[in-house]
């Protein structure tokens, strides 16, 4: 979850001999390369196309019974393969339509990022820009799409980053920087929020979670892997047992944390999760070295437990 490039289920399938991955990706893309590996690896690995939220009904077609499943590996967000294809408007250093649906062609009538920019009220705009992609200046950019939407429609990946870098003065363009102190664009945080929105991707994240906690067997471990901070909180707040029941935009503010009461929680242990163990109590993030062979997993969080 998902199968992406099929990097993670390489490593899995080159280390533990015996193991049968099922490999589950919404991208049509993926799938296709998970096909591949499965021919070189007869019986080994199990391609499955669907979202996190269709799991559980593509377990049970399967057969597979709840609690049966040893280990889940969630790999969350956008794939390194839909980053660097232009043509599926993920990446605002590629030029491309604005699509953005993680999903390709299997739903044609699904809305596209160009139909969110070119659609939604300045309010809705700015409401995704700031919960999904936690961007301060969410509503001048917001406006700033507004007017030039009434001029041409934002059809392209670089017409819209070009957009969002034109509202703000040069010198203040140049002080954004990234985690490791590089610069970053303008439009980054933009992007990201309209990629979240297009695909439901916190839901979905959160609906994989509990798939994932009922298909994991006593003792079986699942291990997560974000790349945001909208993630890693949903996460971590998941793992200790806290009622996402309610789901919104805002639930994974800083400021509501304090707010939400625990559902899957032992009082008589100090709070600890009745269905979690933590396997580290401290979030594990990419060494320099790490970093160093693959930029992208510089913001990557790894948390794991193991299923009471």
């Amino acid at each position: 979850m998902t199968f992406g490039g099929g990097g993670h289920t390489k490593a899995i399938l080159n280390t533990v001999p015996e193991v049968t991955v099922l490999a589950l990706d919404r991208d049509p893309a993926a799938i296709s390369l998970a096909e591949q590996l499965a021919k070189e690896h007869s019986g080994r690995v199990k391609p499955l196309l669907g979202r996190f939220s269709e799991l559980e009904a593509l377990l049970s077609d399967m057969s597979i019974k709840p609690g049966t499943i040893d280990a889940v590996l969630l790999d969350a967000g956008c794939s390194s393969m839909q980053m660097d294809q232009a043509e599926r408007g993920f990446s605002l250093s590629k030029d491309g339509p604005l699509d953005m649906r993680m999903d390709g062609e299997r739903y044609p009538n699904m809305p596209c990022a160009a139909d969110a920019v070119n659609t939604l009220d300045q309010q809705a705009l700015a409401s995704i820009l700031t919960a999904y992609g936690e961007e301060r200046h969410a509503r001048k950019i917001a406006s700033a799409i507004v007017e030039a939407r009434r001029v041409n429609p934002i059809t392209r990946t670089q017409q819209l980053a070009s957009v969002v870098a034109g509202v703000f003065p040069a010198a203040v363009a140049y002080r954004r920087k990234d985690r490791l102190n590089r610069p970053a664009h303008m439009a980054t945080k933009t992007f990201q929020a309209l990629r979240i929105f297009v695909n439901d991707e916190l839901n979905e994240l959160h609906t994989g979670l509990c798939a994932a906690q009922a298909a994991l067997r006593p003792g079986g471990r699942l291990c997560v892997i974000t790349f945001h901070s909208l993630e890693d909180r949903l996460v971590k707040r998941f793992l200790r047992g806290e009622d996402l029941s309610n789901l919104d935009h805002y639930h994974f503010s800083p400021r509501k944390q304090e707010t939400m009461k625990g559902r899957f929680v032992d009082e008589r242990k100090g709070g600890e999760s009745l269905l979690w163990v933590p396997v580290r109590k401290k979030v594990i993030t990419a060494e320099k070295e790490d970093v160093e062979e693959n930029p992208r997993g510089r913001s990557a969080k790894l948390r794991a437990a193991v299923r009471r």
